[in-house]
């Protein structure tokens, strides 16, 4: 019987951050998978890798926090890179969105690429397809994702604030 390799895809970075924006609040599959627009089949696997990397407690329903920010902090831009690309219209994220927006001030913004977006920038893929839509049900789960996009894409200093709010978000201190 051959085992087979079990790879992070970026969705997990997504789910996993969505059971975060929960807090202590219970979560179920059904309504995690409609909260982000994945699948409830990808939402199991996705939790299933995510057990296996160790970024889930053996009970599949507690976030790792010391292991998941030391993903995002040192192996996300390496995992998951990605490159500004050209200007359209989207969401902002990494330094344009809140939180770093109130500290950071730029002339260059980037955005995940939305129709319904408002802001014209440079467009960052985001960790799936549907994050823009996922955001704007929850604020929370916006400046999580806007935070990790200034881990991907970011200079030394956005890099320096994000991980000072991601540890803030999470709780870990700074």
């Amino acid at each position: 019987m051959k085992a087979k390799q079990q790879i992070m895809s970026p969705h997990d970075v997504v789910i996993l951050l969505k059971i975060v924006s929960y807090g202590e609040q219970q979560w179920l599959q059904k309504p995690l998978a409609e909260a982000v627009g994945i699948s409830q089949s990808e939402i199991s696997k996705s939790l299933h890798r995510s057990k296996y990397a160790g970024f889930l407690a053996p009970d599949g329903k507690t976030v790792m926090i010391m292991a998941l920010m030391e993903f995002l902090q040192f192996g996300l831009r390496y995992v998951f890179p990605q490159k500004p690309g050209p200007v359209v219209r989207g969401l902002p994220t990494s330094h344009s969105a809140k939180p770093l927006s109130d500290v950071i001030q730029s002339s260059e913004a980037y955005v995940w690429p939305f129709g319904k977006g408002t802001v014209r920038g440079h467009s960052i893929l985001p960790l799936y397809p549907s994050v823009p839509e996922a955001v704007l049900k929850d604020e929370k789960l916006y400046e999580l994702l806007a935070l990790t996009d200034a881990l991907r894409v970011g200079r030394a200093r956005e890099r320096e604030l994000a991980i000072k709010e991601l540890n803030k978000r999470l709780e870990l201190g700074e």
